[in-house]
């Protein structure tokens, strides 16, 4: 999977899981509401700082950020 991709998928996940729209995310974190757009879509490419800061901002670990999707039926060993 593209990271792009991935990072951008799990932002909104997370993102939407708290509740928050694009622009309430926008004004917690500081990045402006056109970069999270393109963001979430794939289109831009965060640096690990960016990853960092976003995972901050979420108030979740980076690395939530950066795994990818469990496969269904699949559990995660320990």
């Amino acid at each position: 999977m593209d990271m792009r991709r991935l990072v951008g998928q799990n932002v909104k996940r997370v993102r939407l899981g708290k509740g928050l729209t694009q622009e309430q995310f926008s004004e917690i974190s500081g990045f402006s509401q056109q970069y999270l757009s393109g963001l979430e879509t794939g289109q831009r490419n965060p640096t690990i700082v960016t990853i960092y800061e976003l995972a901050q901002a979420l108030g979740v670990s980076y690395l939530e950020l950066l795994q990818p999707p469990l496969s269904r039926g699949k559990k995660r060993s320990q």
